[in-house]
């Protein structure tokens, strides 16, 4: 009697646990997320043998802590710390990320210089043996202004790493006076690029664009060609569409719209795009809402970006952005974004069709909710997202078919 009540239980437990998802009937799987309350800005990275690891950020106190967790099946190991502070910058849509490159970790965070003002640095920590001893943190940019640099990239690259990020360097003058928010900005953010050493230390180093938005998250992967980088550019007319930039043998191509949205908008939407590649095959995803009216758009590239087909819309007519994506296979792709509260995902095809949207999670429109986070790990989807009523990390999984 006692078994038998018992295997009711984990039955009850799993249905509970378990929503199904539109005509593909797949099932969305809550994990126990490692993540204490206070958590949030989560973030996902899968190697190439499918190991996925999750890192985030905890409050306790006046100190912050960047911690990860490696997932070994359905189970998350012991979180671990990478590095504290008590002076770091946190922003809900400038988040710290980590890659894995064999036994080499390398994780970002930000660093406030002068508490109170938007000064802050890009500190970079790596790990040489798997994740048990850290380094200490140096810092990315080179330049020493006080102005702002964040919104990092950073993936497995050759023997080290490749990482792109916004630099204020231009933005303030010599001696000028800083001002609180963005008003004592003089010239523009910058995009820039670099590869690192296994240690972190600088091999090479790159402005990729003179003038992009403040604000909005780079994406970055790695084709068979080589890195590529989209973000959100800024022309002087205002508008704000998503550009990409190659580097393609030694060299980067200048910037380049992916799609002519024509969004103009006197600020920083601060909502950036998402790439995913396998060999030279490209999905991109991203959000506009040019004509007053918010979308989220996928393209496909089977030559690296050089070219892509036609834009497909993938949202239901209450987006918030806050995109992501992953390729399945060289025709389809899975993107996610927030439409109002829900958490949504579907497949879409390069001959423009998509599949039913499925829903992941339900949690807030608020800033303090964050972008949620999805990568593929073999034959199934991870993601990750804040509650914004429980103040933690959440983590589900779904089974690809």
């Amino acid at each position: 009697m006692g078994a038998k009540y018992s295997l009711l239980l984990l039955i009850i437990c799993w249905m509970g646990c378990t929503t199904r998802n539109g005509s593909e009937n797949l099932a969305t799987q809550s994990l126990a997320s490692p993540a204490k309350s206070e958590s949030g800005e989560p973030f996902l990275f899968t190697t190439l043998d499918s190991t996925t690891y999750l890192s985030w950020l905890e409050k306790n106190g006046s100190k912050t802590s960047l911690k990860y967790s490696r997932l070994d099946g359905d189970q998350w190991s012991t979180p671990a710390t990478i590095a504290s502070g008590d002076h770091w910058f946190v922003n809900w849509a400038d988040f710290p990320a980590m890659a894995v490159n064999g036994k080499s970790l390398l994780a970002h965070y930000l660093d406030n210089e002068d508490e109170g003002k938007y000064s802050y640095n890009i500190k970079i920590v790596t790990s040489k043996n798997g994740g048990t001893v850290w380094s200490e943190p140096l810092v990315l940019h080179e330049d020493k202004k006080q102005a702002e640099h964040g919104f990092a990239s950073i993936l497995p690259y050759e023997d080290g790493f490749f990482v792109t990020w916004l630099d204020g360097r231009n933005t303030m003058m010599e001696g000028m006076e800083e001002m609180k928010g963005h008003k004592g900005h003089h010239g523009a953010m910058s995009l820039r690029a670099a590869i690192l050493d296994a240690a972190g230390n600088k091999l090479n180093e790159w402005e990729l664009d003179l003038k992009t938005c403040d604000c909005c998250q780079t994406s970055a992967a790695i084709t068979a060609r080589g890195p590529v980088v989209v973000y959100r550019d800024r022309s002087d007319e205002e508008i704000r569409d998503i550009s990409i930039v190659r580097y393609i043998d030694g060299k980067w191509s200048a910037p380049r719209s992916i799609h002519n949205d024509q969004w103009k908008i006197n600020g920083c939407p601060v909502n950036g795009p998402r790439i995913a590649a396998r060999g030279n095959d490209l999905a991109i995803a991203w959000y506009s809402a040019a004509a007053d009216s918010a979308k989220v758009h996928i393209m496909f590239s089977t030559d690296a970006g050089a070219s892509f087909g036609k834009a497909i819309r993938v949202d239901e007519g209450n987006t918030l952005g806050r995109v992501d994506v992953e390729l399945v296979s060289r025709e389809t792709a899975v993107v996610s974004w927030m439409e109002g509260p829900q958490i949504k995902a579907a497949k879409v095809h390069s001959d423009g069709t998509k599949g039913p949207s499925w829903t992941i999670a339900t949690t807030s429109e608020a800033r303090s909710s964050g972008f949620p986070q999805m990568t593929r790990s073999g034959n199934r989807l991870i993601f990750a997202w804040t509650d914004d009523q429980e103040k933690q990390v959440k983590v589900a999984s779904l089974l690809l078919e």
